[in-house]
């Protein structure tokens, strides 16, 4: 995956230019000059994702062991410029992950293992902070909130962790931060950027039990993110 995120990255960034005159020369040929004084444009993504939980306890024990998993994205952008060096953008996506939870106290396997796979439906609304561009190059900072509906959360099953439903629930808010970097080709923009995603609210749902050894010590459950993505303008 790296050797091909790699070769993408090499492929882009220089596609487009001419022989003579790199993205990365003295005095580049500066292409799409007039694009990014439009007031509105739009484009797509595509990205990897790592998601984790932040779990905190009601009482010191054994921690519950996450295992993450490279899931994926994909999405549209929706750029608003506000000024020139700021713009508003929204980039609702379908991403998708898995985690897999370790409970410590267990003796089988069937008990001490909980998969979450989750489909998300992601709803970023987020400021880009664009530094001054050199030649084809731009910087940028990226943040904002976003909400975020599960569509794998098990959130209306009656059964729980007894019959090996984990559940949470459909709904979470999250801030975003990250950077990135605009590279100006021929034809479109290249925009490869990582940022990080912080759930603001516990997703547990209990179990029906409040004994529950699956749920009863965890006072919340929290999930992280890191993405990567691949925008294209």
């Amino acid at each position: 995956m790296k050797k091909i995120v790699f070769f993408i990255l090499l492929l882009l960034c220089f596609k487009g230019h001419s022989q003579s005159k790199s993205m990365f020369s003295k005095d580049p040929i500066i292409n799409l000059e007039n694009f990014q004084k439009q007031r509105v444009y739009f484009g797509y993504y595509l990205g990897f994702n790592s998601f984790d939980f932040k779990i905190d306890y009601k009482t010191v024990g054994p921690d519950i062991q996450v295992k993450k998993s490279t899931g994926f994205n994909v999405g549209v952008v929706a750029d608003l410029k506000l000024q020139e060096y700021i713009n508003l953008r929204f980039e609702p996506g379908l991403y998708y992950t898995k985690r897999t939870l370790n409970y410590p106290n267990f003796t089988r396997e069937i008990d001490a293992v909980r998969d979450v796979n989750s489909t998300y439906i992601h709803f970023p609304l987020l400021l880009k902070f664009s530094s001054l561009r050199t030649g084809n190059i731009r910087p940028y900072l990226v943040g904002g909130l976003s909400t975020t509906l599960n569509l794998s959360g098990n959130s209306k099953s009656i059964d729980d962790n007894v019959q090996q439903k984990f559940r949470v629930k459909p709904w979470s808010t999250s801030y975003e931060l990250g950077f990135g970097i605009d590279f100006f080709s021929e034809y479109f923009i290249f925009s490869p950027s990582i940022r990080g995603c912080f759930s603001l609210k516990d997703e547990l749902i209990r179990d029906n039990d409040p004994n529950s050894p699956w749920t009863s010590n965890i006072e919340s459950l929290k999930s992280r993110a890191v993405f990567i993505n691949f925008t294209f303008h």
